[in-house]
């Protein structure tokens, strides 16, 4: 079972890399991520943005909402900290 802590710690570190972050790195990290975002598209259709606002405002979320914030929160940790420590550079 997946739990709310899990998603406020995710959450946490992810802001934390983001304060660690240059302007620079944080333009690559979106760039990246909305390609992401396009290759699901590619494969999967239109992801409905009603429905993940209503995720984000809502009250508590549901077991499968939290497990769509907490992988969320995942990716965005992992493009900010390869991009924070050069990653992306290497392989260029």
């Amino acid at each position: 079972m997946t739990d709310l802590s899990t998603f406020e710690r995710y959450y946490k570190l992810a802001d934390d890399l983001i304060e660690r972050s240059t302007k620079e790195q944080l333009a690559e990290c979106t760039r990246l991520l909305a390609l992401n975002l396009a290759h699901h598209q590619a494969l999967y259709g239109e992801i409905p943005q009603d429905q993940m606002l209503t995720i984000l405002e809502g009250a508590e979320p549901s077991e499968a909402q939290l497990k769509l914030l907490i992988d969320g929160m995942k990716n965005l940790i992992g493009v900010l900290a390869n991009n924070i420590n050069g990653l992306d550079e290497q392989k260029h």
